[in-house]
C-alpha cells in the first residue's frame, strides 16, 4: 500500500503517514472489536482515490484494483507468524502442520493459489493492475510509477522520490501509524512477533526444511499447472 496521494487533498503529502494505517486504508472485511477497521462508514465520494485493503476474493470488485501478490513460500512463513501474533486467529500449531494447511487452503481467506490465479485472470479483462511484491522490493520507484499511470495521476519527480522513501519497509516498520503497534495487545501481540517482521524476498529459506521445500514444490507445480502466472521466490 502506498499512503501518499490516497486522498485528493493530501496528494503527494505525508499527512496520511501520521494517522493509523487502518483508519485511512481500512481492511475490507468485518472489523475486529476495538480495532475500528473494516469499511463501515467509508465515504469514497469525498476521496480522489478510495483506497482499501481487500484480502477477500472477487465478490466485491471496485472500479479499479491494485492487486499485490507475493510468492507462496514467503506468504506461508509470514502468515504463520501473523497467526501467532494476531489473536483473531486460532493457534497455528507447528510450522509443519500449518504449512500443510496452507497448501490445501485451510487458512483464513482460503487458498493462496485460487486467490492469485483468479485475480490474474481477471486482470486480463478488468481494470486490475497486477503487481508483485518482489518487483516492489527490487525497484519501488518503478512500481509506484505504474500505479500513478494506472490511476491517471502525475506527480513531480521529487514527490515520487518522497513516496519511495516513506513507503519503504524500513520506514513503515518504525512508524507507529503503519506498524500496527497502536492496536491493543489483546488483538495483536507484538511481543510474539511484530506485524511488520522482515519484509524480505526469499526469507522462506530460513524456515523451510529441504523435505518441506520439495513437498511444497511438487504440490505447487500441480496447483499452478496451465496458468501463465509466475513468481520469483527470491531476488
Amino acid at each position: 500500500d502506498f499512503p501518499l496521494g490516497s486522498h485528493g487533498k493530501h496528494q503527494g503529502t505525508l499527512d496520511p503517514c501520521h494517522r493509523g494505517l487502518y483508519t485511512w486504508n481500512p481492511l475490507l472485511r468485518k472489523s475486529d472489536p476495538g480495532l475500528g477497521c473494516g469499511a463501515q462508514g467509508l465515504d469514497c465520494g469525498n476521496l480522489l482515490y478510495c483506497c482499501v485493503v481487500m484480502v477477500l476474493g472477487l465478490s466485491l470488485l471496485p472500479l479499479q484494483v491494485v492487486y499485490v501478490a507475493r510468492n507462496a513460500k514467503d506468504v506461508a512463513v509470514s502468515y504463520y507468524h501473523f497467526y501467532h501474533m494476531a489473536k483473531v486467529h486460532p493457534e497455528p500449531g507447528t510450522w509443519d502442520s500449518f504449512l500443510e494447511k496452507f497448501m490445501v487452503g485451510e487458512v483464513s481467506y482460503g487458498s493462496w493459489y485460487q486467490h492469485v490465479q483468479e485475480w490474474w485472470e481477471l486482470s486480463r479483462t478488468h481494470p486490475v493492475l497486477y503487481l508483485f511484491y518482489e518487483d516492489m522490493k527490487e525497484n519501488p520507484k518503478r512500481e509506484i510509477q505504474k500505479i500513478l499511470e494506472f490511476v491517471g495521476c502525475s506527480l513531480p519527480e521529487e514527490t515520487v522520490d518522497l513516496m519511495v522513501q516513506h513507503t519503504s519497509f524500513k520506514e513503515m516498520k518504525k512508524n507507529p501509524m503503519t506498524n500496527y503497534t497502536t492496536v491493543p495487545q489483546e488483538l495483536m501481540d507484538h511481543s510474539i512477533s511484530p506485524f511488520m517482521r522482515k519484509g524480505m524476498a526469499g526469507d522462506w529459506k530460513t524456515t523451510f526444511t529441504v523435505a518441506q521445500n520439495e513437498r511444497f514444490d511438487a504440490d505447487y507445480a500441480e496447483k499452478v499447472a496451465g496458468c501463465s502466472l509466475s513468481f520469483r521466490s527470491e531476488l
